[in-house]
């Protein structure tokens, strides 16, 4: 019974309060559990025009997965609209080259070394631009990462192949006017990348791993007109490797914010459960 008393006070403990840090010219912020030493590292990256402070306000991150135990890292892009270079997108850091993989792999470092957390168990999630940008890292450095989440953005999956297994969850809608389910430039785009669909992201992160079950499920009840659909594709041991959620209708929205909520977005699902769920089973 003691037990199990202190497990419902330590689920119902807040976060740490969140801490900015200065790295060089850039910041990023950091909301750690409880326990620090040790912990697996969740790096969250903005959409573009966000910034740190505002994604784990939208995103409602660091809560959930501070009691899970994981130390939730928001870096911050660059230029006045602050965008991550992902390749073939966004902004300024697309435009001026800006290495936004070494500066992830500066903040891993640092933030390892200043709160004692384990670099050897790393996840990516993303939004928009963000999700782009999760998914280039992974896709080039898939030793390092245990699982990636990306959300309504797809990685430049012409130029850039996924190296290794890494798995990978991606959550997207179908009526998505800015970065669309099935590629190509949006109504709605800031840019004019044409972008990549989400079946070609889906056949890159599948290309590494050996043969794979798939299996397919409605998780929503569609009461809202937007019927979620997640495809599963599982190994021999019964791992999900490969996840992707497809929401009928949905636009180009983080599911379950206050911000889905006001665009209409469907609320049956919330990406930072599916989330934080996915990367349970890659512990």
């Amino acid at each position: 019974m003691l037990r199990f008393l202190v497990l419902l006070l330590a689920l119902a403990a807040p976060p740490a309060a969140a801490e900015t840090i200065r790295l060089g010219d850039r910041i990023y912020r950091i909301d750690l559990p409880t326990s620090p030493q040790g912990a697996p590292i969740l790096l969250a990256l903005h959409g573009g025009g966000g910034g740190a402070d505002q994604f784990a306000r939208a995103s409602g991150l660091s809560r959930p997965a501070n009691r899970q135990g994981y130390a939730v890292i928001y870096p911050e892009g660059t230029g006045r609209a602050a965008t991550w270079n992902g390749g073939y997108c966004c902004g300024a850091a697309q435009r001026n080259s800006v290495d936004d993989i070494a500066f992830l792999d500066a903040i891993i470092a640092d933030a390892t070394r200043r709160f004692g957390l384990n670099d050897r168990r790393l996840y990516l999630t993303g939004m928009s631009n963000g999700s782009i940008m999760a998914e280039t890292y992974a896709a080039r450095h898939p030793a390092r990462v245990r699982a990636v989440a990306g959300v309504a953005g797809t990685m430049d999956t012409a130029r850039i192949p996924v190296k290794g297994p890494v798995p990978l969850l991606h959550i997207h809608g179908t009526a998505d006017a800015m970065v669309p389910y099935a590629g190509g430039q949006g109504d709605k785009s800031l840019t004019r990348t044409d972008f990549a669909s989400v079946a070609s992201v889906e056949a890159a992160f599948l290309a590494p791993f050996p043969m794979l079950s798939r299996t397919e499920r409605i998780i929503d009840p569609a009461n809202d007109g937007m019927r979620v659909i997640e495809r599963n594709y599982t190994d021999g041991q019964g791992r999900v490797q490969v996840r992707i959620q497809t929401i009928e209708g949905g636009g180009h929205a983080w599911p379950g914010s206050r911000r889905a909520a006001r665009q209409g977005a469907t609320q049956d699902i919330s990406a930072t459960t599916e989330v934080l769920r996915f990367f349970a089973l890659h512990p």
